[in-house]
């Protein structure tokens, strides 16, 4: 496709009031401001108008699943599903996360997962366990957590054919170093979470190669001022630029005080919005699966049961927002458009590796959200093509 979009855009952290944006093929070929009074740039007639303000795509660098499917189905097509229902809400890139499984269905979601990053339906595979801390485990099977060994970890690798991106563990666990070592030796993401470790625990995590903390403060202990933790470890690393945390700042997972607060400390160059969704996102309140654990939904928060009427809530089992509804909350907060689109955008995909996307510059990838005033998406544009149906 060859076409030229106009309107306001955010580009290079600043929202322009006039922009033509010229789109050839699956790339941006030139982003041109336009100057009031002066001559109209080349192509500026043809221009397709757009209705709100262009922002770069969203980067999802944690997701299980959305509109009623997961990647834990372990179904292609139910996979399939789940990336593009947040593909058409705004999240054009994702890594698709698995919870922890045992060992054959662990190497049944990478084998399945590999084919749809081939095919370029998701932008690789993100481990969410087994190799994590029972006291932390959330909503992960405690009974099938285990220490890491090299055969399984090498299997997966292989498994994965390079589409492999980022693991999240715990450091603390028998071998933990060894597998930041295993991972980041391989070119893959180590990420600390769901984890007990010490400040001195993750600081040599930290040394020994991760670079990832899978959602700041959910699923590790808190913050406690005469002992410290993961938290305030994972906070310093980010703050010195070797970490990038994740904040699922959607109201339920953290307060937008703490989202403020994480934002000012550590800067949004360290920061990654995630959803961290499950199948729930975008369907709403009812009863789901989650890696083999039953989960409800009510008034948009996803917990485990623990009973099979599920009338004792237990933890939270992962998010019902897609990233486009957090970047929308982090606005309504009050932060500026630009300061509450990176975290979503520049930073995940600089995290990941992923050069062309997350801004709206040449040679990147034509991946544009229109937003409205809210920075509610109403368009979402996916490899030069419009997704549709456009979003209301």
């Amino acid at each position: 496709m060859n076409l030229t979009l106009r309107g306001p855009a955010l580009v290079d952290d600043t929202v322009l009031p006039d922009v033509l944006v010229h789109v050839d093929g699956e790339r941006i070929t030139s982003v041109t401001p336009v100057t009031p009074g002066a001559e109209p740039p080349p192509g500026a007639a043809a221009a397709e108008r757009v209705s709100g303000t262009m922002v770069p795509a969203y980067v999802d660098i944690h997701c299980h699943g959305g509109g009623g499917t997961a990647f834990t189905d372990l179904r292609d097509d139910a996979a399939a599903a789940a990336a593009e229902h947040h593909h058409a809400h705004g999240s054009t890139s994702l890594l698709a996360s698995l919870v922890t499984m045992s060992p054959r269905d662990l190497e049944r979601g990478v084998a399945m997962l590999a084919e749809l990053a081939d095919d370029g339906v998701v932008d690789g595979i993100h481990l969410e366990g087994p190799w994590l801390a029972e006291a932390r485990c959330g909503a992960h099977d405690p009974t099938l957590l285990r220490d890491p060994s090299l055969a399984e970890v090498e299997r997966l690798i292989e498994l994965g054919r390079g589409h492999l991106r980022q693991v999240t563990l715990a450091p603390e666990r028998d071998h933990g170093l060894d597998l930041v070592r295993w991972l980041t030796s391989a070119g893959i993401h180590a990420a600390i979470g769901h984890t007990t470790a010490s400040f001195a625990q993750v600081e040599q995590a930290v040394a020994a190669g991760a670079d990832l903390a899978t959602h700041l403060f959910n699923g590790m202990d808190p913050w406690h001022h005469r002992k410290a933790g993961a938290v305030p470890a994972l906070m310093r690393s980010a703050a010195r630029g070797h970490v990038t945390v994740e904040l699922i700042a959607d109201g339920a997972h953290l307060s937008d005080d703490t989202v403020r607060t994480v934002l000012d400390l550590v800067g949004v160059d360290h920061v990654a919005f995630v959803s961290d969704a499950m199948a729930a996102a975008g369907v709403g309140d009812g009863a789901y699966v989650l890696g083999g654990l039953s989960v409800v939904v009510d008034r948009g928060i996803a917990r485990l049961t623990h009973d099979p009427d599920g009338t004792t809530p237990g933890s939270i089992a992962g998010g019902t927002s897609h990233v486009a509804d957090i970047v929308a909350r982090a606005v309504a907060s009050g932060l500026p458009m630009a300061y509450a689109v990176r975290p979503a955008t520049r930073t995940p995909a600089r995290a990941l590796g992923l050069a062309d996307r997350g801004s709206l510059a040449v040679g990147s990838r034509a991946d544009v959200v229109v937003v409205d005033e809210a920075a509610r998406p109403t368009r979402v544009m996916r490899r030069g093509r419009w997704l549709e149906p456009s979003l209301p």
